[in-house]
């Protein structure tokens, strides 16, 4: 038996579909893929501190700007796939993997 605590509880996507309405709809796939954009700012910054390099150095090795740099881990959005590639294996000495899904 549910407790009344137990009633209230919603799930994220449950919140989503309340805040930016269901999957499929302009405003929750602009959500969607701003998170996206996030999240591959996060993967790069994880990367370049598990490899101990600074943005500074980072920034040299793909010859770019370290406030370029910064921008990108804060935001990964505006990003060109060239620019991904080259600091992924260029700067990182990693691989780039992307998939394509379709509904």
């Amino acid at each position: 038996m549910m407790t009344n605590q137990e009633d209230k509880i919603i799930s994220w996507n449950q919140i989503k579909d309340k805040v930016y309405g269901q999957e499929g709809t302009q405003r929750r796939d602009d959500l969607e893929r701003d998170f996206e954009s996030f999240k591959i700012g996060l993967l790069l910054r994880k990367a370049r501190e598990e490899k101990k390099l600074t943005q500074e150095q980072l920034a040299q090795l793909v010859e770019k700007k370290r406030t370029f740099i910064s921008r990108l881990e804060n935001d990964g959005s505006n990003m060109t796939l060239k620019t991904l590639y080259d600091i992924v294996e260029k700067g990182l000495g990693g691989k780039v993997q992307i998939s394509i899904q379709f509904d």
